[in-house]
């Protein structure tokens, strides 16, 4: 008990001092694994019948080998840069990759689809993985864990590995204007999917995690795609989505308090990026930015997924000067300043 204790402060005194990937991290748990949409999604949709995928330049273009992986960026997404800062390995893979390896299989994984959202029509409209169809591969995933590792190693890698959760962005910047409108007003919609996220978290209790981060929504209204289509000709945030997110947030904490109460050893914790997220763009130069209000690729207004591609679109000079990749997904190294914040604060409660 006092080495995990030791090893924990030992962890938390690494990641807030900012470690490098020379620098050994002393990892707390066997493996991450990861359920949600495109900002935690590194190939899943690669093999599945949906447009919504990103594995050609200039996506990746940042990433080792210059490699178009099917992450959502120009390199590393947050599942990479946990893993790596938790001292596990440097890259997170997708479940569905073909090359996925038994190694890979021990120290985690990511079930995540990009487009995914708590609201099944999310899914089902994009064509790409629900929450529940990632939670059946988890079951999969648990049998293939069995058949390399044994059982007993299998059961202590699903109860003591660092999940993440990350849904919830797309049900309302994708779904709730052109098909849930007429159906729900935004309150009552925010109520509905805050019923789903409840209940995906009971299941991924009862199939095994106990450590669960939860990364909260961002601020969905700033983000390029958004000030596009929302924020009139000055492309302004739209703070009806920022308000959505901000009240999503705040019942998704009360949830998350209440099942860390009523389930025997659970650990769940809310990464809340929204606040860190928003300073990054409306201060991008207290951190090293200089444009936050588009996307490096293309224009950087609308541009996302097969409208950002190197046939018809070029990318920006210098994309360590910008927040944000494509016109919905942030640059690695937005995603790192994020985390940077985020990670200390709040790995603690789940240690």
């Amino acid at each position: 008990m006092l080495h995990l204790i030791l090893t924990s402060l030992i962890l938390v005194l690494q990641i807030s001092l900012g470690q490098t990937k020379n620098q050994t991290v002393v990892p707390s748990f066997p493996a991450v694994i990861v359920f949600g949409d495109s900002i935690v999604d590194p190939g899943n949709n690669n093999g599945l019948k949906t447009t919504i995928k990103c594995n050609f330049s200039p996506y990746g273009q940042n990433f080792p080998g210059r490699k178009p992986t099917g992450r959502f960026s120009d390199g590393k997404i947050p599942p990479d840069i946990i893993a790596e800062r938790l001292g596990i390995k440097e890259y997170l893979p997708a479940y569905l990759n073909p090359e996925l390896s038994p190694e890979d299989l021990l120290t985690g994984v990511s079930f995540a689809s990009g487009a995914s959202g708590y609201d099944p029509l999310t899914s089902k409209t994009a064509l790409v993985l629900s929450p529940w169809d990632q939670l059946e591969m988890f079951e999969e995933y648990k049998e293939k864990l069995k058949a390399i590792a044994g059982e007993e190693r299998a059961a202590f890698i699903v109860s003591e590995s660092f999940y993440v959760v990350c849904l919830g962005t797309d049900d309302l910047a994708n779904t709730y204007t052109p098909f849930r409108s007429a159906e729900y007003d935004l309150p009552s919609y925010i109520d509905f999917i805050l019923r789903s996220a409840t209940s995906f978290l009971k299941e991924l209790y009862a199939a095994g995690a106990r450590k669960i981060a939860i990364i909260s929504l961002p601020p969905i209204g700033c983000v390029p795609s958004q000030r596009t289509m929302r924020g009139g000709i000055t492309r302004e945030c739209s703070d009806t989505f920022n308000e959505a997110a901000l009240a999503f947030n705040s019942g998704y904490n009360i949830e998350i308090q209440k099942l860390n109460s009523e389930l025997d050893g659970v650990k769940i914790a809310l990464f809340d990026i929204f606040g860190s997220a928003m300073d990054l763009i409306q201060h991008p130069f207290n951190h090293g930015f200089e444009v936050s209000t588009k996307g490096c690729c293309g224009t950087g207004l609308i541009e996302v997924t097969m409208l950002c591609n190197s046939i018809t679109t070029s990318t920006c000079d210098d994309v360590s000067k910008y927040v944000f990749w494509d016109s919905y997904h942030p640059t690695q190294k937005g995603y790192e300043a994020i985390l940077n914040y985020v990670f200390p604060k709040y790995l603690p409660l789940l240690l």
